[in-house]
């Protein structure tokens, strides 16, 4: 039984939007921020928002970010008595949170222990088997390729290579037949070795057409755990999300319900506290799988504050306080939609693009949110991930967020460095995308047709294309039928009407060779 404390001031050990956004929800707090950079982070927006802020000497990730023993120093020197890691860096390291509790801060996260039992990916099958939870056909750790083979033959071809401490998708090869096997199996242990330490890997039956459903979870201190609903995240470039939504278009009430009884006892099952996500496979008959359960908060987090209206940073520092979960289930209204803007060259082999942001125009209007960490006259630096912001955009139903996305994306740009924004267009105004029946294999079907360039008159068609593709979903099918049925005021089951409607006339800016665009 935890006491309720309130919390004064946080540090926070992260970088970019990320520590943007937890400063905004302190500041509505009251709680007081202090933020941490490198050198190269000098200039960052996160260094102008907190209220204080503290030089990690250097520019990589392990001196600066990763540097446990002088954030420390710096929480004592400020008198943090909470941290809140964001997403990446220290935020799923164990001995970290478990370091926080010996120094008597609080750690905005879930306790030492679960982080470590969902961090094993082998172990938290174990435990999600243990529990009643249906995971993926799988072996324990392998220790040699010819141990693999022999597995791999019993699971049935094409299977999935993963390292045991992996995320992110490192480590992480598909074999698609025996010959291919070892080669595969020695090349994930290389990798997993270099960005875990922890060279073991396992096998995990490959399905065919699968889609990526997660679910957010809230526990408290005292018991309490409750489920958010769901986010697709099948759209994926090399393992890594470019686009989530919320609901997911394959999942109806009845697999929603099924599958949120099964986030919440799968949390419970290692005494999981404050937010995380439950991690799904979807096969092409609608059966689901535990994959992974993500102890911190994601980086696709929005799109849920934009369905329920709850503030989940808020959620995190009230249940670190003590406070209990006072609520059973949470309405849900609309659609939303995330894409994450990265400063890359999608015709380069999307390289990153650093450098100096000579301007810079954000979208605006209804229903837009964009948590970006950059301005005009900011360098992004080469050091780290080149995420620039998140867009995020709500609708009535899915039909007006997918039309609130083209345009946003439209509306954004940057001069000075090249953006992924034409490709994440290309994929809203896809006909796959838009019908809603896609797979984490569409990056991969379509790479070419997305990485193609368009002529200006050839790209405001395509965009008048996408967006009569649109207003056909809004006002016809089952879909949007579906649509408006998710959309019901809370506890009236009566569908919220729209009157929103697309403007024929398309207008697109001509870019200049230098537009992110």
């Amino acid at each position: 039984m935890s006491t309720k404390k309130k919390i004064k001031k946080i540090l926070i050990p992260n970088r970019g939007e990320i520590a943007i956004r937890i400063q905004r929800t302190c500041r509505e707090l009251n709680i007081a921020t202090a933020a941490v950079f490198s050198e190269p982070d000098r200039h960052a927006q996160h260094v102008r928002y907190a209220d204080e802020a503290y030089l990690l000497p250097g520019s990589a990730a392990k001196d600066t970010y990763l540097n446990q023993d002088l954030i420390f120093k710096i929480a004592e020197q400020c008198g943090a008595d909470a941290i809140h890691p964001g997403y990446g860096f220290l935020s799923e390291n164990a001995e970290f949170s478990r370091r926080c509790k010996e120094h008597g801060i609080r750690f905005i996260g879930p306790p030492a222990e679960a982080i470590e039992l969902m961090g094993l990916k082998t172990e938290a099958r174990r435990v999600m088997q243990e529990a009643g939870v249906p995971v993926v056909p799988g072996t324990e750790p392998l220790a040699t390729a010819e141990i693999a083979a022999a597995k791999a033959e019993e699971i049935g071809y094409p299977v999935l290579i993963k390292a045991t401490a992996g995320g992110g998708g490192k480590g992480m090869r598909r074999v698609e037949k025996p010959g291919e096997l070892k080669p595969a199996f020695e090349a994930c242990r290389r990798e997993a070795r270099g960005a875990f330490g922890d060279p073991r890997v396992y096998i995990e039956k490959y399905l065919t057409k699968p889609r990526h459903v997660e679910f957010q979870v809230l526990a408290d201190l005292h018991g309490n755990t409750i489920h958010l609903y769901e986010r697709e995240c099948s759209i994926q470039r090399r393992h890594q999300k470019i686009i989530e939504e919320t609901p997911s278009p394959v999942v109806d009430e009845d697999m929603r319900l099924r599958m949120g009884k099964v986030a919440v006892e799968a949390a419970r099952a290692c005494g999981y506290a404050n937010a995380g996500t439950v991690e799904f496979m979807v096969d092409a008959d609608k059966n689901f799988y535990f994959l992974e359960m993500n102890t911190r908060l994601q980086v696709e987090h929005p799109i849920t504050e934009m369905i329920t209206g709850i503030d989940l940073v808020e959620r995190q520092v009230r249940i670190a306080e003590g406070e209990s979960l006072t609520f059973d289930s949470i309405p849900r209204h609309g659609a939303a939609i995330e894409c994450r803007i990265y400063a890359e060259d999608p015709s380069n082999n999307f390289l990153p693009s650093p450098g100096l942001i000579k301007g810079l125009t954000d979208p605006g209007g209804p229903g837009i949110r964009n948590d970006s960490g950059v301005y005009a006259g900011f360098t992004i630096p080469m050091e780290y991930d080149p995420l620039i912001s998140k867009l995020v955009v709500w609708g009535e139903n899915r039909s007006q967020a997918l039309a609130r996305m083209l345009r946003a994306l439209e509306e954004y740009h940057l001069l000075g460095i090249r953006t992924n924004i034409p490709y994440l267009r290309k994929i809203i105004m896809h006909p796959e995308f838009i019908s809603g029946d896609y797979d984490t294999h569409f990056i991969d079907r379509h790479q070419e047709s997305l990485l193609e360039a368009e002529p200006e008159e050839v790209k405001i068609e395509s965009i008048a294309l996408a967006a009569a593709a649109i207003l056909r979903l809004m006002g016809s099918g089952e879909q949007a039928r579906q649509s408006q049925t998710e959309a019901a005021a809370p506890g009236t089951g009566q569908p919220r009407v729209s009157n929103w409607k697309l403007s024929g006339r398309i207008h697109s800016m001509q870019n200049n060779g230098s537009m992110g665009v």
